[in-house]
């Protein structure tokens, strides 16, 4: 597994094309030759990168899931239906497709998360939401319970 963290502010132009962090296009070019691929959260408004390597262990597990069932079905539809291979350009661009950019409501300024595994790329204001009803969540006992 990888060990993508940290928050970043990203711009997204009119062509759906963002710069991605220096740090983070070096770790990946590292780690898949800047080979990814993005798609959309199940149940989030965001779009989730993760390099090749990694999404094809995710593909495979959901792949693996049984399709009879209703939730399962959505799944599939949703995150291996909207994956989108894509490779970081010579300038250090990402250019996100107009599906996935309307899947996360993505205008000019965004917020890339680390997640372990992949990263999440959020609206800003969208991600200012989430933020703000998580600090209304009660955090569960046995998560509370974590050194964090």
């Amino acid at each position: 597994m990888q060990n993508f963290r940290g928050a970043s502010s990203l711009t997204i132009d009119a062509k759906g094309r963002t710069v991605l962090p220096a740090r983070i296009r070096e770790r990946l070019s590292e780690i898949c030759g800047g080979q990814l691929v993005v798609t959309i959260s199940a149940d989030q408004y965001c779009l989730m990168i993760y390099p090749l390597n990694e999404w094809e262990i995710v593909e495979q597990q959901i792949n693996q899931l049984p399709s009879y069932n209703k939730l399962v079905k959505r799944l599939q539809r949703r995150v291996v239906g909207y994956a989108t291979d894509m490779e970081i350009d010579g300038t250090g661009r990402l250019s996100l497709t107009p599906p996935l950019r309307d899947h996360a409501h993505l205008e000019k300024k965004a917020i890339l998360i680390g997640q372990g595994n992949k990263y999440e790329l959020w609206d800003e204001a969208l991600w200012q939401q989430c933020k703000d009803a998580d600090e209304d969540d009660e955090v569960p006992m046995d998560l509370a319970e974590l050194r964090l």
